[in-house]
């Protein structure tokens, strides 16, 4: 088993030692870094200084309370060392590489075709990784009033945590250790190597065969940006379509864009085993009652996540926690020892780094201002969260779909836009998706959308607004967009919407109306 296929503990996966990985170190996990000493007693101690830990750290220390924040391996957690930032550095580079296929549609020619560098990718992603990690910092938070400690931080006892050597009292605590790759259980996967988001990154050299376990949103981007890299992708799903969670209509369509793209689509496929033959991986998998055999340089991992609940001294603390759901909370995020909380993949079944940072502000709320001394319990109840899948094209969701309005006896109607009439989707070339809004039927009220777009990140996010303050459809319709843009297809929408509004017995009135002003002459 390569070094460079095990996901470690986080600091031996960043390869290779050049100078954008120092830099990175140097600001999250600062080698020559000295832990400060305690102070008698904190008002809060962050154990895990990932998205969800940062936001608690920086909010309670800004609002003047004592603040202790304890990381183990590398400050930024995921989202920054090897989840959103690197991942979605080198999708950006795949669309580049994948518009240059499509360059003489626009009308540019390339004399003897394009160059390809995949190290150049990677080295990149390395760069801009490494100018952003200042924001998460060691040094920073130290500026901000934290007390910074590297270190393995455990509890040991319901009001203490160790860490390097020292004890850490608190009043409050906050458990945000985050969540890790969740690995499947397959005969041979470990003695035959494996890469995870920990290690993929940490690639100069593109794979040229590379299989994917799991087609979750992970799995399906890296698939597609591999595709597009000029990778031989093959994608394992037990399941029927790609991206489970998202309608299958929606799923469909960046389905057949990654077959396009050359992902080699293994659906309703059980692997059986793999095996090490030489440098090549060997993949037995089932699939419609035939066994087959597959061979790959490269295996990624992408079925999920698994929260980080191990070794922390949860026991000793009274907090309950299970090691597939993570930490017990209730909807204020409150574990079962009343002084500690949770937040972040820990605890919550929405995996999202903007998800972390909302319930990150929860956990300030709850902990430094319990009610009644000060503001009101704020819950998880009250949280609009759109996510984002950065296929191309995007899939993104807020609130409820059909499926789970029906599942909840909700009577809803449906309006939608197909990107094919919508102009400067057309005029990009970019017309593959729709955007969908549901409703309350007989109301404007939006209990959610689907939009399937090339920056439907960005487009659902009117909508999130819109749920979040109770605008209905009416409100958007009068809103105006600029044009041509996207995102008139949400106007559209509206606009379909505002038409069913328009009644026979309205437009009844409305002859009548029209008949009488022609014959009174106005």
């Amino acid at each position: 088993m390569s070094g460079s296929e095990v996901s470690g503990d986080g600091l031996g996966a960043l390869d290779p030692p050049d100078e954008y990985n120092r830099i990175l170190v140097d600001n999250v996990h600062p080698p020559d870094w000295i832990n400060p000493e305690p102070a008698g007693r904190y008002n809060l101690v962050v154990l895990g200084a990932g998205s969800a830990g940062l936001v608690v750290a920086a909010i309670a220390a800004a609002l003047g309370a004592r603040v202790a924040l304890i990381e183990r391996n590398l400050m930024g957690g995921d989202c920054l060392n090897f989840g959103c930032v690197p991942s979605k550095g080198v999708i950006r580079a795949a669309r580049v590489w994948a518009g240059i296929s499509r360059a003489s549609e626009f009308g540019v020619r390339i004399p003897g075709g394009a160059g390809h560098e995949f190290g150049v990718v990677m080295a990149r992603m390395r760069n801009l990784r490494a100018r952003i990690s200042h924001a998460d910092s060691a040094k920073r938070y130290k500026g901000m009033g934290v007390d910074v400690f590297i270190g393995d931080g455990r509890f040991c006892g319901p009001g203490a945590i160790e860490v390097a050597g020292k004890t850490l009292r608190f009043a409050k605590a906050a458990i945000c250790t985050g969540a890790r790759a969740a690995l499947p259980a397959i005969a041979g996967l470990t003695e035959a190597g494996y890469l995870t988001n920990e290690t993929l990154f940490s690639l100069n050299e593109r794979p040229n065969r590379i299989a994917v376990i799991g087609a979750g949103p992970f799995g399906s981007e890296m698939a597609q940006a591999f595709a597009r890299l000029g990778s031989r992708v093959s994608l394992f799903e037990e399941r029927d379509h790609i991206l489970f969670r998202e309608d299958a209509d929606a799923a469909g369509i960046v389905e057949k864009r990654m077959k396009r793209d050359g992902v080699c689509m293994l659906m309703s496929s059980r692997i059986i085993e793999i095996e090490g033959r030489g440098m090549d991986k060997v993949i037995r998998y089932e699939s419609n009652g035939i066994e087959q055999e597959l061979i790959v340089d490269r295996i990624l991992i992408g079925v999920g996540r698994t929260p980080n609940v191990e070794g922390l001294g949860l026991e000793v603390a009274g907090v309950l926690y299970d090691l597939k759901e993570g930490v017990k909370v209730n909807r204020r995020l409150q574990t079962t020892n009343r002084h500690i909380f949770a937040a972040g993949d820990v605890c919550f079944p929405l995996k999202f780094t903007h998800a972390a940072e909302s319930l990150a502000r929860i956990v300030i709320q709850n902990a430094l201002f319990p009610h009644p001394l000060g503001l009101a319990y704020s819950n998880t109840d009250s949280l609009t969260i759109p996510w984002c899948t950065y296929t191309a094209p995007e899939i993104a969701r807020v609130g409820m779909n059909e499926a789970e309005a029906k599942a909840r006896g909700i009577d809803l109607e449906i309006f939608a836009c197909s990107l094919e009439n919508v102009d400067r989707a057309v005029l990009d070339g970019e017309e593959e998706g729709f955007a969908r809004v549901y409703v309350l039927r007989g109301t404007d009220k939006i209990l959610g959308a689907t939009i399937v777009a090339a920056h439907a990140g960005d487009m659902i996010n009117e909508l999130t607004l819109a749920i979040n303050t109770g605008i209905g459809l009416g409100r958007i319709a009068e809103t105006i967009h600029p044009y041509p843009t996207q995102a008139e297809a949400i106007k559209k929408v509206a606009n379909a919407w505002r038409k069913t509004t328009l009644t026979d017995r309205k437009k009844r009135v409305l002859r009548r109306w029209f008949s009488w002003a022609r014959r009174l002459g106005f």
